[in-house]
């Protein structure tokens, strides 16, 4: 008796075969489960929970602002500080939390990574998640802030809002694929990421004016300082919520729409060569750890 042969099923796929950031967002399941399990571990045993989210920017802000803002003197130059200092310091949080817990994605979950198939980009996605979550407190208090400022909605400042907020989580969401997958390799990145956490904060005009810069150093240092996306992101969020409440005679830095627009295209550039790099290392995960 012959067997018939048998025929191959065409739905079957081989593992991973089906795209990584694309099957990522079809897993919505096992994406939430794996933000509400970061979130729970990081409150575990916490009373205030996510109430941390809303002490943590205000004590952050709080320093800065009597530190900077009182005793260096800054609130005497900068008018209405408070909220250019917040505006600058709740999109640079958004970044640096993004970029320290994606890098950690892939390592912190190894468990996972070695026993269960599934798409490896979950990880850093869902850190992304967190972060945002973390964001939304701090943007509530950057909102009640600007309005006792005056600040009023209008297209212009929400679209400059938006463009900022674009370029933070596509570059920080780009970076974040990219030192995950390399920290699997080298865990001496974790380090250099916490390291360069402090010069991201000075790096920026959140504490000071990007007018410091242009008075106090020289003019390529100031080129190289505008070419930093981070710093046209700020910029547009302090254009978003900090200028409608002053007398709006502040000078950003010149061309910020145009250096908005190429720093948008470097982020987008950067989040590409990130999945890439993401997605040609991810097969070797499991062995390295």
């Amino acid at each position: 008796m012959t067997l018939a042969p048998v025929r191959a099923d065409e739905g079957l796929r081989a593992p991973g075969g089906d795209g990584g950031l694309r099957r990522t967002f079809r897993e919505k399941y096992l994406l939430r489960l794996l933000v509400r399990r970061e979130l729970r571990a990081r409150y575990k045993g916490s009373l205030l929970g996510l109430g941390w989210s809303y002490v943590r920017p205000a004590v952050h802000f709080a320093v800065y602002f009597y530190v900077i803002g009182v005793f260096l003197g800054m609130d005497d130059r900068v008018e209405d500080f408070p909220v250019y200092l917040f505006a600058g310091m709740v999109l640079i949080n958004l970044f640096t939390e993004t970029l320290h817990s994606a890098t950690r994605s892939v390592t912190g979950n190894a468990a996972l990574v070695r026993k269960v198939f599934l798409p490896r980009e979950l990880f850093p996605t869902a850190s992304v998640l967190v972060s945002l979550v973390h964001f939304l407190p701090g943007m509530m208090i950057l909102l009640g802030g600007a309005v006792a400022s005056g600040w009023r909605p209008s297209p212009v400042e929400l679209g400059a809002a938006v463009y900022g907020f674009a370029i933070i989580i596509v570059l920080g969401f780009g970076l974040g694929l990219l030192c995950a997958a390399v920290n699997v390799f080298f865990r001496d990145l974790e380090q250099v990421v916490d390291i360069s956490m402090i010069v991201i904060t000075w790096s920026v005009p959140m504490i000071y004016p990007w007018t410091h810069v242009r008075t106090h150093a020289p003019g390529w240092v100031l080129d190289l300082y505008l070419a930093n996306p981070l710093v046209s992101a700020v910029s547009l969020f302090q254009r978003a919520f900090w200028l409608p409440g002053t007398r709006g005679d502040f000078a950003f830095p010149p061309h910020l729409y145009a250096h908005a627009g190429i720093s948008l295209a470097v982020s987008v550039l950067v989040f590409i060569a990130g999945h890439a790099a993401f997605s040609r290392m991810q097969a070797r995960f499991a062995q390295e750890m």
